[in-house]
């Protein structure tokens, strides 16, 4: 399998001849009015079989940045039909006040490549539920966000990794060059016991490092 960052929660996955991309961004225009800099470059000329959005924010719902008209699964619970099987959608919240500051927010979860696939999205509450934790299971490749701020940070994103037994972990949704908000994947990092800092934002999966216990990966910001 295939992974590419595209910044922010935006990841291509590539199995073969079968694409899912989650949460595209499109025009952050509306950033740069808050005084934000966000420099990531415009998605362009991906097309995909399935399309995930996490929430309805505009830096994880730019469903135009992707070419054709892809199946669409979008701020929604339950198990859902697409074109790659069924889709585990649980219902969560961007905040930690039961999504009164940031609404709601979807943890998508599927099988690709025979691996599962656990997508956080903008996961704000402080920890899992136990009822989302049992959803999702035991994952092979995790994307967890650790920027802190409107999501959760470094520690919390350590233990829901943990506790999800994730075999490779992708860290998500921090500042980078390219942007000037949120925290660095540094505290993240430091507290892993391996990690693989990659020179590109795209990686196969096949291609990292075996070994013992869990690895976490750093594609480089596009």
């Amino acid at each position: 399998m295939q992974v590419e960052w595209y910044g922010q929660s935006a990841f291509r996955l590539t199995d073969g001849a079968t694409t899912v991309f989650i949460d595209p961004f499109d025009d952050l225009g509306p950033m740069a009015q808050r005084g934000l800099r966000w420099d990531y470059p415009a998605i362009e000329g991906v097309q995909a079989d399935l399309l995930l959005v996490t929430h309805e924010h505009l830096d994880h719902n730019g469903v135009g940045a992707i070419a054709g008209d892809p199946p669409t699964l979008r701020s929604t619970a339950g198990r859902l039909e697409s074109p790659i099987g069924e889709v585990l959608a649980v219902a969560s919240e961007h905040d930690a006040a039961a999504g009164t500051e940031r609404g709601p927010n979807t943890l998508f979860a599927f099988t690709l490549g025979g691996r599962r696939v656990a997508h956080l999205g903008d996961l704000g509450q402080s920890d899992l539920r136990e009822e989302q934790a049992q959803a999702l299971g035991d994952v092979d490749l995790l994307f967890v966000p650790i920027g802190d701020g409107p999501t959760i940070g470094a520690e919390q994103a350590a233990a829901i990794a943990g506790r999800l037994s994730a075999r490779i972990v992708v860290p998500m949704h921090y500042r980078t060059e390219r942007i000037d908000f949120l925290e660095p994947v540094d505290a993240f990092a430091q507290s892993a016991q391996r990690v693989e800092p990659l020179q590109s934002s795209a990686f196969d999966l096949d291609a990292l490092p075996s070994g013992d216990g869990p690895l976490v990966v750093v594609p480089a910001a596009p």
